[in-house]
């Protein structure tokens, strides 16, 4: 007899009322639905995906996960996402796979190091482990790394962030479109908004190639087709600009890096999969695009970056190369905002770099945002006035590529 796999969320036909509709299946807007069904009693929901759930940055990352942020804004946010990760995977009855191995940010100068403490000290403050070692260390943790003078940036000593490590990102997918349909929500994949419906200044519904639906709340979690949306069916314009990120897997290897190791001035992070892969991501395109397209500049760069502080990794093969665009602000902090420039339409997008480290603490406190209607604490910092009113976050003094170059 055949087995039968059980489907993780229900199918549900598309109703023509809901109390709030989000537009995207990302992980922003699957924790979202999830927070607002189980915590809000808010379960006429519905999550409009135009794909599939997990099509964009959540199915396209190296599933890192972190809390050592430079700024006193986004500390806070991050480590209540580190520390929800265990509590979530029991609550969904879900493996999310979260393995906190640890982060090791190596540093290749005085300048980078100066800065670390800075880091390291404003996460001790927010009560998150973080603290430096010298490059002995660094190589007493990671026996592979070269912590001689050969490579261009030589290694003068590293951040060590206890907590952080790796999240199967798409076990996050699955995991809270399980419970987000347990809970009474809808998740409706397949099916594009194609405008928003606005009455007397207020939201009241939204068109989709499927129908009309009305409702008092919409949520635009769109990621990397937010701002297009907010532009396009709002008039509404974001300052975001869409620039894709490329990674890569190598093919299985030996158990031989036990932490996340990145580095700012190679512009290069890698972690080692339970496959026995070497996951690692670049740094973003320089040219903005809304194309997944992956080159072979990232391949030499990946390539050339390991080598340089694991040679050990010289002549190992790349099997798989991918692309997933990030939303990218100013200041490289997201934009979390309600009843701009309508009553009842909320953002949380211009995440970056971070989407998927925030997602699942910033869809606890969106699902409050929408459910009380008042803006919690923790999510003020991050409104689109700040740009009006010139209040920049510092986050991008966190990624400075401090080399003895420059």
């Amino acid at each position: 007899m055949a087995h039968k796999t059980k489907r993780l969320w229900k199918y549900q036909p598309l109703k023509s009322s809901y109390d709030a509709v989000i537009i995207g299946g990302g992980l922003h807007g699957l924790a979202t639905a999830y927070f607002l069904a189980k915590k809000h009693g808010l379960s006429n929901v519905a999550v409009i995906e135009k794909r599939y759930i997990g099509f964009g940055g959540a199915g396209r990352n190296t599933a890192i996960v972190r809390a050592n942020q430079r700024t006193q804004e986004n500390l806070p946010l991050y480590r209540e996402a580190l520390q929800l990760w265990p509590v979530l995977t029991k609550e969904l009855d879900f493996n999310l796979m979260f393995h906190n191995c640890g982060n090791l940010n190596l540093f290749h100068s005085e300048a980078a190091m100066k800065a670390a403490r800075l880091n390291t000290a404003s996460g001790q403050f927010h009560g998150i482990k973080s603290h430096l070692i010298d490059a002995e260390e660094c190589k007493r943790m990671v026996p592979a790394l070269d912590i001689s003078d050969r490579p261009r940036y030589p290694i003068l000593g590293a951040m060590y962030h206890p907590p952080g490590g790796i999240v199967r990102h798409d076990a996050v997918v699955w995991g809270l479109a399980k419970g987000a349909s347990k809970h009474g929500a809808h998740i409706h994949q397949g099916t594009e908004v194609t405008g928003i419906e606005v009455y007397k200044g207020k939201v009241a519904g939204v068109h989709t190639d499927k129908g009309k639906i009305k409702t008092p709340r919409v949520l635009n979690a769109a990621g990397a087709y937010s701002a297009d949306i907010s532009s396009r069916l709002l008039g509404a314009k974001l300052p975001i600009s869409v620039l894709t990120i490329q990674a890569m897997v190598t093919q299985p290897l030996k158990p031989l890096l036990n932490h996340v190791v990145s580095s700012g001035a190679y512009h290069c992070y890698a972690n080692q999969t339970l496959k026995g892969e070497i996951a690692t991501g670049a740094h973003m395109d320089p040219w903005p695009n809304y194309t997944n397209e992956t080159t072979a500049h990232y391949i030499k760069h990946q390539a050339e970056a390991l080598t340089e502080f694991l040679p050990c990794l010289a002549g190992v093969k790349f099997m798989r190369i991918w692309g997933g665009l990030a939303d990218m602000t100013p200041d490289m902090a997201p934009i979390i905002d309600g009843n701009e420039p309508v009553e009842g339409y909320y953002i949380d997008c211009g995440w970056g770099y971070f989407g998927f480290k925030s997602s699942t603490v910033t869809g606890k406190y969106m699902a409050r945002y929408m459910a009380e209607g008042r803006c919690p604490e923790i999510l003020k910092p991050f409104a689109l006035s700040r740009f009006k009113e010139h209040r920049l976050m510092g986050e991008t003094a966190a990624l400075v590529n401090y080399t003895p170059d420059n």
